[in-house]
């Protein structure tokens, strides 16, 4: 008789045990969503984000008068950026953040200044470059970005890297007019990274 006691605690304890650690694994595999920042930090990283795009898209098109003006509402949005809610955080990342910001001003005001679309193509490289590095840092939030890279933007073995806001390569360092090759490298490139809301 104590044995079948014995066996049916077991079983009811074994039971009990296993329910209990099911709950606690679909707790553990669903966390809770919650954004780090404000609705008012994450629209003015949008907004920067969509006057890089433009930006982009000006040269996709050869526009070097567009790239201009895309360039001066972006340094504009730049400006606008409020890092101060990233000061809340004692690892480091207002600093860091503001430094990057800081060098993507720099590219973006050199870019005014060129009167050659290659080296207005350059300035933007060095832009993405330091935009790509900001958003990982300040854990951007918004819709998926993709890191993009073409193996020769500046000539054979010379890459250059940018953001898209979609996975299909537009190759704005080729683009639709490219003197040597038209529009037939405008898809040259792939998708290195995507930048994922965390």
């Amino acid at each position: 008789m104590a044995i079948v006691v014995l066996l049916g605690f077991a079983i009811y304890w074994f039971k009990f045990r296993t329910v209990n650690n099911d709950i606690a694994e679909d707790s553990k595999a669903k966390p809770m969503l919650t954004s780090r920042h404000s609705d008012i930090f994450n629209s003015s990283i949008d907004t920067m984000m969509n006057a890089y795009f433009q930006l982009k898209s000006a040269f996709v098109e050869a526009d070097t008068l567009q790239a201009k003006a895309a360039a001066k509402k972006f340094l504009v949005l730049t400006d606008g950026l409020q890092l101060s809610e990233l000061k809340k955080d004692t690892t480091g990342i207002a600093e860091t953040a503001a430094m990057q910001l800081n060098d993507i001003k720099v590219n973006a005001e050199s870019l005014l200044k060129q009167t050659s679309i290659t080296e207005m193509r350059q300035d933007f490289r060095m832009v993405s470059e330091s935009i790509y590095p900001l958003l990982k840092t300040i854990h951007y939030e918004g819709a998926t970005l993709y890191w993009q890279n073409c193996p020769m933007a500046f000539g054979e073995g010379k890459e250059a890297n940018w953001i898209s806001n979609t996975q299909q390569v537009v190759n704005p360092y080729l683009g639709k007019k490219d003197p040597e090759f038209k529009a037939t490298m405008l898809h040259c490139g792939e998708v290195k990274d995507s930048i994922k809301a965390l």
